[in-house]
């Protein structure tokens, strides 16, 4: 138990030093090792559709869209298909693809009452590199993290 409290801790500082409105943020080797160590913790992946089918999936996880694909609209029903997938009582993290969305649906959740939120920096795909590309500066996949095309 003292390697999760140790990550927790971690995450928690961190979010304290970045004034972060929720529980803490992770990065993604911090996030999948807490999946694994934490009963009960869950990991919402906020991205789209579209993302989930043609970038990648991560096995196990919840997926609920923060912005509706193909509209690009908020997803208006994302707290209500939250509190239908996850206890609020949860260790929760959420992943985008960058740690943009998550952030936001971390803000969202942890007003909701979820006080166990974390966002998952990086995201998925992790920062633009040089060339505007993702996929090779940080992030779950990069990470060698478990992931499904």
């Amino acid at each position: 138990m003292g390697k999760l409290t140790d990550l927790l801790n971690l995450a928690q500082t961190r979010a304290r030093e970045l004034g972060l409105p929720y529980a803490g943020a992770l990065t993604p080797k911090e996030a999948c090792e807490i999946w694994q160590l934490a009963p009960g913790a869950r990991l919402v992946d906020v991205r789209t559709r579209a993302e989930w089918d043609w970038v990648g999936r991560i096995p196990g996880a919840e997926e609920i869209e923060w912005m509706s694909y193909p509209s690009n609209q908020p997803n208006s029903h994302f707290l209500a298909q939250l509190k239908k997938q996850v206890d609020p009582e949860a260790l929760v993290m959420f992943i985008c693809r960058s740690g943009m969305r998550s952030h936001q649906a971390a803000c969202l959740a942890s007003q909701a009452g979820y006080s166990g939120s974390y966002n998952v920096l990086e995201g998925f795909e992790g920062d633009k590199d040089a060339s505007g590309q993702r996929g090779k500066t940080g992030g779950w996949r990069q990470a060698g993290l478990p992931w499904t095309s």
